[in-house]
């Protein structure tokens, strides 16, 4: 029987490099107080054995976990994976937050959490008991729940708060959601759309307000008014096609409508084929997160690009660079989105 091939191990580095297992591990662990040349002869021996270190042993040799904990909203993440109708947040999310972990020795980890729930802090106590992450990552609603921030800053856990005001502790990240919805806005304006509808999506997020500011904002730098032109929704199908409906039956109808999420903006376009009109002839749209769904759709629509996995990818950063000892920066970060313009958008009909 053949015999199996022997794991290198930290000692099998040490005795060839002939350093100590402390000196070894500092150099797995990038620590600054290694000499250039002892450096890189502990790395010719790592190199020369094929040595990869395991997330056990970095946990052993210092106070750190390597571990950084994504927190995502576990109602809204089930109804999304079970309905199956495209929407990528999460996937977004671990391909940004999990390439930039990789590069540090890191690694990512997703719980669902429900923001709602009276046990919240309970769930939270035992994932961070049982995980002890370097960091934690929140998105929203949970960036703004105060008994999520508050148990975390009780615990002196580092975290971001993806899509927040940036009040109180942690480290604020924005997708800059009211310059967004204003961008989406004067693009519609610049091209002669002057009633313009909004679905905003709802309370509980605090980007919901933000994005209605943006588009409120455009609206009245040009002089255009916003009367029975807002939309309150709660980024479902189904408060698409209700804003949709609403929005089509007034005698002064809008020829653009701006919609916060996909899910809604496909509800705005169902209702639109409802009433005979034809996107982008008779009514221009145009969607927030840019998911996959949105470039099969008929006509494929114009969408804002959430840039989740960049956002992603700057929180874990953040949160290794604090492990190192590094000042988090002042004032709140904002990853800019971009419009990515399809066929869902023309001048209105005259």
């Amino acid at each position: 029987m053949a015999r199996r091939r022997q794991s290198v191990t930290i000692k099998h580095v040490a005795a060839d490099a002939e350093v100590s297992l402390q000196t070894v591990s500092r150099v797995i662990n990038k620590e600054p107080n290694v000499r250039p040349a002892m450096q890189e002869r502990v790395q010719a021996s790592i190199d020369k054995l094929g040595y990869v270190p395991s997330i056990a042993a970095q946990r052993m040799s210092g106070s750190r976990s390597y571990l950084i904990l994504a927190l995502n909203d576990r109602e809204r993440t089930i109804a999304d994976w079970r309905a199956r109708e495209g929407n990528d947040w999460v996937d977004q999310m671990l391909l940004g937050g999990m390439l930039k972990c990789a590069e540090h020795g890191y690694r990512m980890i997703v719980e669902l959490v429900d923001t709602h729930s009276d046990h919240v802090e309970r769930e939270l106590s035992a994932a961070l008991a049982s995980l002890q992450p370097d960091g934690v990552i929140l998105t929203p609603p949970h960036s703004d729940n105060p008994l999520i921030t508050g148990l975390l800053a009780r615990k002196s856990v580092p975290y971001v708060r993806i899509g927040s005001l940036g009040n109180g502790s942690g480290i604020p990240v924005s997708m800059d959601d009211e310059g967004s919805a204003r961008l989406a806005t004067e693009h519609l304006i610049a091209i002669g759309h002057k009633r313009i509808g909004f679905v905003a999506g709802p309370d509980e997020y605090a980007l919901s307000q933000w994005r209605v500011d943006g588009w409120k904002a455009a609206m009245q730098a040009h002089g255009l008014s916003t009367q029975q032109l807002l939309y309150a929704g709660d980024f479902s199908l189904d408060s698409g096609k209700d804003a949709g409906a609403k929005f089509l039956s007034i005698s002064d109808r809008p020829t653009a409508i701006i919609a916060s999420n996909d899910q809604m903006t496909h509800g705005v376009l169902s209702a639109a084929k409802e009433f005979g009109l034809e996107v982008p002839r008779d009514l221009s749209l145009i969607s927030f997160d840019n998911s996959p769904s949105v470039r099969f759709t008929q006509p494929p629509l114009t969408a804002i690009d959430q840039p989740v996995a960049e956002t992603a990818s700057i929180a874990a950063e953040l949160l290794i660079a604090a492990q190192k000892g590094e000042e988090p920066p002042a004032g709140k970060v904002v990853v800019r989105a971009k419009l990515i313009e399809r066929s869902s958008v023309a001048p209105p009909a005259r």
